[in-house]
């Protein structure tokens, strides 16, 4: 299984849409909510080579971008390989 990591605020309805997506694969992930924890906004914005937006999505350390990048790789079936799931 992959190491899928998310940046996320609670708030944020494409969060929810990216967490809602992982957790009906089965697949775990670590979320570091910035809204509790702004300290890792930087972090963040780091590791996405700028990306300040919610969500920010790491699978196995590579960004994948955010919630509408997941998607796309969903539509396309890269999403599944990329979990280890295919």
């Amino acid at each position: 299984m992959s190491n899928v990591e998310l940046y996320t605020k609670g708030h944020c309805p494409y969060c929810h849409r990216a967490k809602a997506l992982l957790t009906q694969k089965g697949v775990e992930f670590t979320e570091y909510p910035i809204d509790v924890q702004p300290e890792l906004r930087d972090v963040m914005i780091e590791r996405a080579n700028g990306g300040w937006i919610v969500p920010q999505i790491f699978i196995n350390d590579q960004h994948v971008g955010g919630c509408d990048e997941m998607m796309a790789l969903e539509a396309a079936s890269k999403l599944d390989p990329m979990l280890g799931l295919a």
